[in-house]
């Protein structure tokens, strides 16, 4: 059995500059904790370096212990969860990619999801996370979605199932402004937003998610996700077999323009 994993130095240094200032301006852990929305023990925990110090709890300390910006500027040194190490390699070539295509059944893909869309899918998970693992994945989430926009030259294609646009994830205001996020992303000139209707979804269409991508230097690679079992394929035969089967699915899929109508009357109905 391998030993438990330490927390990082880094969060035991600024949880403990937070406890000093703290007590040099007379602030109790218990104002603190009220101030920032937080229960005691997260507190302690946080200034003992047990979890990681979160930006709120800095910015409150700051204000309350009058540190002038030095609580909060820590707040950037400190060591950021690693992603899981089976997405590494799929997001270095995803930010390689001059074309991705990507088929979604069940959620709408990352990269067109709302700020408050992406945190109901990331607030339950199990096993379940801490808050700031939460804003953490939120925030890069959001920082993923920049590439659409500043990257006109790259083409995104996206065909989702018309089950993902039934699951109301966060409620039906939520998926309201999700389904209206849709057609304003759709509008750029480099993404193409496809749907699948459950009247003419293939049988593959039930198989779960991938993402086909080529690279500036024409490499062609896929990424397939299921329950604790993402792989990125670089094998020219599973690429072929994927491709093919996505061809399939977006071949049947309703024209971008059908589509923007078919998400448009979905948004009327919520």
């Amino acid at each position: 059995m391998s030993a438990p994993t330490q927390p990082p130095m880094a969060w035991k240094y600024c949880g403990d500059q937070i406890k000093r200032w703290r007590a040099q301006a007379g602030v109790t852990r218990e104002r603190l904790s009220t101030a920032a929305s937080y229960d005691i023990e997260s507190v302690r925990s946080m200034e003992a370096g047990r979890r990681k110090p979160s930006f709120k709890l800095l910015a409150t300390a700051d204000e309350l212990c009058n540190a002038r910006g030095i609580l909060l500027g820590a707040y950037e040194f400190l060591i950021p969860e690693r992603p899981p190490t089976r997405t590494e390699a799929y997001r270095t070539v995803e930010n390689e990619a001059i074309a991705l295509y990507s088929y979604e059944p069940l959620y709408i893909p990352g990269l067109l999801q709302t700020e408050e869309y992406a945190r109901a899918t990331l607030s339950y998970t199990i096993p379940p996370v801490d808050d700031q693992t939460i804003e953490d994945r939120v925030a890069a989430r959001l920082e993923r979605q920049g590439k659409l926009a500043l990257r006109p030259t790259v083409l995104f294609s996206f065909v989702i199932y018309e089950a993902a646009l039934n699951t109301l994830m966060g409620g039906s205001g939520t998926m309201k402004r999700q389904l209206h996020h849709l057609l304003d992303v759709g509008q750029l000139r480099n993404v193409r937003i496809q749907i699948l209707t459950f009247e003419h979804g293939p049988p593959s269409c039930l198989s779960g998610s991938m993402v086909l991508m080529e690279t500036v230097n024409h490499e062609h690679f896929a990424y397939v996700e299921t329950h604790e079992t993402n792989a990125l394929h670089s094998d020219p035969k599973i690429v072929s077999i994927l491709t093919q089967r996505q061809a399939m699915i977006r071949a049947q899929a309703l024209s971008a323009e059908d589509s923007a109508e078919f998400i448009r009357k979905a948004a009327e109905q919520l």
